[in-house]
C-alpha cells in the first residue's frame, strides 16, 4: 500500500479524534413539577466548559410564573458542586474541569398541584467548541487565516490529549484483562485439583468398601 492510499484513512482518524475531543449538547426538553432530569458526559480534566439554560415561558408577554422556576445544579464525578441555581429561570455556567469523568447536570422543578409541564432549552459545550472565537477575533484584530490556524491547533491540541487519555484508558484495560486471565488460571487449577482430589477419594472409599466385603 502506498503514502497515498494511507491518507484517506489517517484523515478519517483525525476526524474522528476531531468529533470526540469536544462535545456540544443543544436541546429542549420538558420536565414535569416534583421531577428530575439530569444530563451526563464524560469530560477530560483541563477542559473547558461553558453552558446555560433558560425556561421558556408559556405565556408569552406576561411574567414567568413561580411554578415554572428551576432549581440546577452542575456537579462533578467526585460530587464537587461547579454550578447551582435555586429558584431561577435562566442561567449560565463556565469551568475548568478538575477531574476526569462524567459530568452531571440536573434540573428540578417544586411539586405543584395541578402538576405543571416546564419547557426547557440547555446549551453545553465543552473543549474547542465551548471557546467564543468571535471574542478572541475581535480583542486580537487577527485576521481571519490566523483565527483558523488558531481553531486548527486547539483542535489538534485536543485531539492529542484525546489520544494520551484513550491510551491510558486502554492500559487500564488490559491490566485488568491480564489480572481476570491470572485469576481465571488460579481458578481453573484449584477446579482442577479439587476433582481429582474427589475423584482419589472415591476410588479409595471405593476400594476399602470392596475389601471389607471381600469382593477384592
Amino acid at each position: 500500500m502506498s503514502k497515498h492510499d494511507l491518507f484517506p484513512e489517517i484523515n478519517s482518524k483525525i476526524l474522528i479524534w476531531g468529533l470526540m475531543s469536544t462535545m456540544a449538547h443543544s436541546m429542549r426538553f420538558d420536565l414535569q413539577s416534583g421531577a428530575t432530569k439530569c444530563i451526563s458526559d464524560e469530560i477530560k480534566s483541563n477542559s473547558m466548559t461553558v453552558g446555560k439554560y433558560s425556561v421558556i415561558n408559556p405565556n408569552e408577554g406576561f411574567p414567568l410564573p413561580d411554578s415554572h422556576k428551576l432549581t440546577v445544579r452542575v456537579t462533578s464525578p467526585y460530587g464537587n458542586n461547579y454550578h447551582h441555581g435555586d429558584h431561577v429561570d435562566s442561567g449560565n455556567f463556565a469551568f475548568t474541569a478538575a477531574e476526569t469523568g462524567d459530568y452531571s447536570a440536573c434540573f428540578w422543578v417544586v411539586d405543584h398541584k395541578p402538576q405543571t409541564t416546564v419547557t426547557i432549552d440547555f446549551d453545553w459545550k465543552t473543549g474547542v467548541a465551548a471557546k467564543d472565537w468571535s471574542k478572541v477575533a475581535k480583542k486580537g484584530q487577527i485576521e481571519m487565516m490566523e483565527l483558523e490556524l488558531k481553531k486548527m491547533y486547539d483542535t489538534v491540541a485536543s485531539i492529542h490529549d484525546e489520544m494520551f487519555y484513550l491510551r491510558e484508558r486502554e492500559e487500564e484495560m488490559q491490566q485488568l484483562n491480564r489480572a481476570t486471565n491470572s485469576k481465571m488460571a488460579t481458578f481453573s487449577f484449584l477446579s482442577l485439583v479439587v476433582c481429582l482430589s474427589v475423584a482419589g477419594l472415591q476410588l479409595w472409599h471405593l476400594k476399602m468398601f470392596f475389601e471389607r466385603k471381600k469382593l477384592l
